[in-house]
């Protein structure tokens, strides 16, 4: 996005002919200066929607069907109910709201093909960009005494998010101020989308991955973006490229992180057969997130009062101490007999996802995603993420010994189960389709999967067969890499897809001539960051209630970008 672009989609937001009720004629009357009732709701709205920044964009931003005095009453009886009602009844609140959401037409990134990438850059290219990458990662460790990431709104929404899916949401979610940031923000989706404001908040970009341009950016700290910077550290101190002070520099930082994620942010919950069980918070108290001044006042305002712990976050966190040498006695929990407790069954056991957003997916096998924590509090109500399944699986890989899981029938059966959840996500084809996936993207995923990939192919021969007798890693790998190489590759890419491209491809054993598309992209973008990083914030992962929140940042990136070429640096070795 250029300047003269945003300046002309500026001007023509604030110049739009207004074509209907706005979103202020509808909700100022009814929650701008309400007292009473639930007051969160009008709270909300003052903060996030009725902001001086947003309300200029969106003051003519009408809607014409609105002026059908019946449709127009209806969407206000509806947030009447929600701020009054002790109880509500949302699905008939959200009615209103789900109605106009159809009305919408968003879709997702359509990057085109592209054919010449030119030869495979040098080696002492490669090399410079992962020394950068590396050297950015602990210098932002020293300058902050942690690494950060960035959260971002995108007050669009996700493509995925219709009308059917918002009510599933607003029905499912737990928490009532999470319901609340649900309805009003997807209530603002509709007019956002529909007029020239939506150039302004969602303007085009190059490749999958959503660069990181709002002008707001949460900053925060969470044990599982640490697991990721200890993985991307050790990483680089694999390469050798690291001078002798920056590899004692990565022990000391992939020390203080292991302990931030093992022991800072360690909560304690009861697993299904009423024991306790040591788990990795999504967020730890304050003030560890280290949240910029900003989002610390008006977090609560926002409806993110609770955190609770996930099962992701705990899988990547004990997989990262793993691979760091720790020895913590937390580890020895064999994750496995809690997580089955959070394994979907068809039948009796499928109410454990409450937000089936991508309910196009047979979820039989998958653990979802939140854990009650011990006051029995589930704000996101739960839901099944394909992704985080193959964390669960990576980390019982590096723990198979400690964990006995070939000796106990039970542990065995809870992999396999979710090793069949896997295969027929990837037969069906489903594992390309974004809708599939709740926090990622399907690039992600396949990236994932190789990292999933090489902790399996690193068991012994035989402990694989018994793991997985059919070979369902063996035809997974191979469809999986046929998108990277034939879809993902084939077309233009910014820095963040080329790095999971890098990684897919290193982990499942491309041929070195798939690796030079996505190393030119890297290596010509490297300096694209300016002052805050080699990189620009790309998506990382994400939220798509209460609306689309990316999470990323040049940091993440850096750490993407090394584990990337690290892999590819040694399959060229290996070539050679």
């Amino acid at each position: 996005m250029t300047a003269r672009h945003l300046a002309g989609a500026v001007y023509r937001a604030l110049t739009n002919r207004k074509d209907g009720p706005t979103l202020y004629e509808v909700c100022d009357p009814v929650l701008l200066r309400h007292q009473g009732g639930d007051g969160h709701l009008a709270k909300f709205y003052r903060t996030a929607l009725a902001n001086p920044a947003l309300r200029p964009l969106l003051r003519r931003a009408g809607l014409p069907e609105l002026r059908d005095k019946t449709r127009f009453q209806e969407l206000q009886d509806a947030l009447r109910q929600a701020r009054d009602e002790e109880t509500p009844d949302w699905a008939a609140i959200g009615r209103p709201v789900a109605a106009l959401l159809d009305t919408v037409t968003l879709h997702h990134p359509r990057p085109v093909a592209t054919s010449c990438s030119g030869p495979e850059p040098s080696l002492a290219d490669i090399e410079r960009v992962i020394r950068t990458c590396g050297a950015h990662l602990l210098q932002s460790f020293r300058n902050n005494g942690f690494i950060p990431t960035f959260a971002a709104f995108n007050l669009i929404g996700d493509p995925d998010l219709r009308g059917r899916d918002f009510l599933a949401a607003l029905t499912g979610l737990d928490a009532r101020g999470y319901k609340n940031s649900t309805l009003l923000f997807n209530l603002a989706r509709v007019f956002i989308a529909r007029s020239p404001a939506r150039e302004v908040i969602n303007p085009p970009w190059r490749g999958i991955a959503e660069p990181m341009w709002e002008p707001v950016q949460i900053r925060h700290r969470s044990a599982y973006y640490d697991a990721f910077f200890i993985e991307a550290l050790l990483g680089f101190a694999e390469t050798g490229l690291a001078t002798p002070a920056e590899t004692d520099a990565i022990r000391l930082a992939s020390s203080e992180m292991v302990d931030f994620c093992l022991k800072t942010s360690r909560e304690d919950v009861l697993s299904r057969d009423r024991s306790r069980v040591s788990v990795i918070t999504a967020l730890a108290p304050n003030p560890h997130p280290r949240f910029n001044r900003f989002f610390t006042h008006i977090k609560q305002d926002l409806g993110f009062g609770i955190y609770v712990p996930d099962c992701d976050t705990t899988a990547c966190s004990f997989s990262a101490a793993t691979q760091a040498g720790s020895n913590d006695p937390i580890l020895d929990q064999p994750l496995l007999d809690f997580y089955a407790g959070y394994q979907v069954g068809g039948g009796a056991n499928e109410p454990l996802v409450t937000v089936p957003l991508n309910d196009n997916i047979d979820y039989d096998g998958g653990i979802v995603t939140w854990i009650d924590n011990l006051a029995g509090d589930r704000p996101y109500g739960n839901d099944l993420d394909p992704t985080l399944n193959l964390d669960v699986l990576e980390v019982s890989f590096r723990n198979c010994s400690r964990w006995r899981v070939l000796q106990t029938p039970q542990r065995l059966q809870t992999v396999q189960r979710i090793i069949r959840f896997q295969r027929r996500l990837v037969e069906s084809g489903a594992f390309t389709d974004p809708r599939s996936h709740i926090y990622y993207l399907p690039e992600l995923y396949c990236a994932y999967f190789g990292r999933c990939y090489a902790a399996f192919a690193m068991l012994p021969s035989a402990t694989r067969r018994a793991i997985d007798p059919d070979d369902s890693f063996g035809y997974m790998r191979g469809r999986i890499l046929g998108y990277v190489q034939d879809t993902l590759i084939a077309a233009e890419m910014n820095a963040f897809d080329a790095a999971l491209a890098l990684i897919a491809l290193g982990h499942l054993g491309a041929d070195r001539a798939a690796f030079t598309p996505a190393l030119n992209c890297i290596v010509a973008h490297a300096g694209e960051g300016g002052r805050r990083g080699p990189f620009r914030a790309y998506e990382w992962n994400k939220m798509k209630t209460p609306t689309r929140i990316v999470v990323g940042g040049p940091e993440v990136t850096s750490a993407f970008v090394l584990m990337g070429l690290a892999l590819a640096r040694k399959a060229m070795q290996r070539a050679v």
